[in-house]
């Protein structure tokens, strides 16, 4: 019986201290590099009053681009997996689909033709499946599929294939007083259907490529909104810039990105006085996750470019680039 107690009572100890060594390390997923110090050194003397780097409550806003930056965006996009998934869904109630490109080559599964989309391609395949039905049930719609469809390579929902690293930043961002915002160009409601229990991100607090809405009343005299198939606003590029400003009135004072889409974003951010941290991720950890760029003579890609040019604006401003193979020792919750 002895025995039994001082094992429990060693076992106690053992969670204790691991569980004090977690209190003293908001960010047990990064390696103790470079990017994990500024971030460190950010928050510490943002949130210190006396430091001439104090950043009042008011002020204290953090952006995150998604795609590539929080999530996985290889080898496409999940939204337009979704999109995707839709179309074959809704292919009985559009039977013209059968004969019209980009349509017919979904439903045929014509990958070559598929490989070719263009942007106004993929234009017409999301205003098809995001469009027409009430904001709520089109949310609904987009909860549901995420409930049941799961990525190829790791055979996990997609709402598992977050960063760790990302999920404590933001977490210890919020910890000390910073709003956490997500600011993408994939789809606004798309994201609002699951940011708050992915992110801990309220609705409010996701800014995103939107459609205009229409107002109307259900069979009950219900008012309902409805997006209609015309863009609102496309917020990736320049347009992040334009739409933190819409939605904030100021430049957040920290950004978080991952591509060419998101340069404006962390020029805006570095454009107001005072501290601030600007950040992109760079994919170069094929065994865990992804390798591209084409910076740092990574392979090419289409999607989620990181590019020679933007690599150097990074050097050049002093943004910190985070590579995950060297300053994450974790990438996803799920790793052991």
């Amino acid at each position: 019986m002895r025995l039994r107690l001082t094992s429990f009572r060693a076992t106690l100890v053992l969670l204790a201290l691991a569980s004090v060594a977690a209190a003293q390390d908001p960010l047990p997923s990064w390696n103790n590099t470079q990017p994990k110090q500024a971030i460190l050194q950010f928050v510490k003397t943002t949130t210190d009053p006396s430091s001439p780097s104090f950043i009042p409550l008011d002020r204290r806003v953090a952006a995150f681009d998604q795609d590539g930056t929080t999530w996985v965006e290889q080898p496409i996009f999940t939204e337009l997996v979704f999109a995707l998934d839709r179309i074959v869904a809704m292919a009985p109630g559009h039977p013209e689909w059968k004969t019209t490109q980009p349509f017919q080559a979904i439903l045929s599964g014509d990958r070559a033709t598929m490989e070719k989309f263009t942007l106004g391609d993929l234009e017409a395949i999301l205003l098809a499946t995001h469009s027409g039905m009430p904001v709520a049930e089109f949310q609904a719609t987009v909860r549901d599929w995420l409930s049941k469809a799961k990525d190829p390579r790791w055979h996990r929902p997609y709402t598992e294939l977050v960063y760790q690293p990302m999920l404590e930043l933001m977490r210890y961002l919020r910890a000390n007083g910073f709003k956490t915002y997500i600011v993408t160009g994939g789809g606004q409601d798309f994201v609002r259907a699951y940011a708050e229990r992915v992110y801990g991100i309220p609705p409010d607090q996701v800014i995103g490529t939107a459609l205009k809405l229409q107002y109307g009343y259900d069979k009950g005299g219900q008012a309902v909104l409805t997006e209609s198939p015309k863009l609102l606003m496309n917020n990736d590029g320049s347009g992040k810039a334009k739409d933190l400003y819409l939605y904030l009135g100021q430049p957040p004072a920290a950004a978080f990105g991952n591509s060419t889409g998101d340069k404006q974003m962390l020029e805006y951010t570095q454009s107001a006085p005072g501290a601030h941290l600007t950040m992109l991720v760079l994919h170069d950890d094929p065994k865990r996750e992804y390798a591209y760029g084409p910076a740092d003579n990574l392979p090419e890609t289409k999607i989620g470019r990181f590019t020679d040019g933007l690599y150097n604006e990074a050097k050049s401003r002093g943004w910190t680039v985070i590579r995950m193979k060297d300053d994450w020792k974790r990438i996803f919750a799920f790793e052991k």
